[in-house]
């Protein structure tokens, strides 16, 4: 009976992630600020939608995005893939 409501209730909670890495450029450290303005709907950028519950990670020579919505994230994924950004994929 436990585990069967623990079950439930974790897929409740659970959602669907979403995830890339955009990897270094110099002007790598400018754009997590440029980010969370567009996440916030504050910056435009051509071509894709904000995505209004996309996670921001700096790393060393990284940037790691995230959403539950796949389709945007993806659009923004191609966005930095079009201006010459090295990245994961979407996974």
């Amino acid at each position: 009976m436990t585990r069967e409501v623990a079950r439930r209730w974790i897929f409740k909670q659970a959602a669907a992630e979403f995830r890339f890495k955009v990897y270094g450029a110099s002007s790598i450290k400018r754009l997590p600020n440029l980010m969370k303005d567009f996440r916030d709907g504050k910056v435009v950028m051509a071509g894709v939608d904000s995505v209004s519950d996309l996670g921001i990670k700096k790393g060393f020579d990284f940037l790691e995005f995230w959403s539950g919505d796949r389709e945007k994230l993806s659009k923004l994924h191609n966005w930095f893939e079009k201006r010459g950004y090295e990245t994961t994929g979407v996974w």
